[in-house]
């Protein structure tokens, strides 16, 4: 199961059989894009990836923990980017109490690449409502579909 958005699904996508990108659900946030526009634009993204690697793309929503989506989804394994030592930190605590409630799913940290490592999710978010270029953070169409999206009156 694949949860971190630093991480390229190309990455993980050729290590294993089939990838389940997992989409969190949490009521207490208002995203920018409903989990529809999420869904759309990952399977854009991700069409090429699954054919050139070989590997099986699903995307999952959840709204309860990640270990217990991984389970249900049959996952083996969940994969977590890492861009510094605080990553590192929050991931390896989240990785034992995963760890304690399934032992059967275990979590791989790759690295982020260091062309992303700075990139989160906030700043693309704060770059592109100001109307900044966010084309060099995020996929052409994803950077098109920011831009309509702060274009677009409420």
């Amino acid at each position: 199961m694949h949860v971190n958005r630093m991480l390229p699904p190309a990455v993980t996508a050729r290590m294993v059989d089939t990838l389940v990108i997992g989409i969190g659900v949490h009521p207490g946030k208002t995203p920018l894009f409903s989990v529809e526009e999420k869904i759309e634009m990952l399977k854009a993204e991700t069409a090429g990836i699954a054919k050139k690697s070989g590997a099986r793309i699903e995307i999952a929503t959840f709204a309860n923990l990640t270990v217990d989506a991984a389970k249900a989804a049959g996952a083996t394994l969940i994969f977590r980017g890492l861009r510094d030592g605080t990553d590192f930190d929050y991931e390896m605590q989240m990785a034992g109490m995963n760890g304690a409630m399934a032992p059967e799913v275990r979590t791989v940290f790759l690295p982020a690449s260091p062309a992303s490592r700075h990139i989160t999710a906030t700043l693309v978010r704060q770059i592109a409502g100001m109307g900044g270029d966010v084309s060099s953070f995020v996929p052409a169409s994803v950077a098109a579909r920011l831009k309509a999206k702060f274009a677009a009156p409420d």
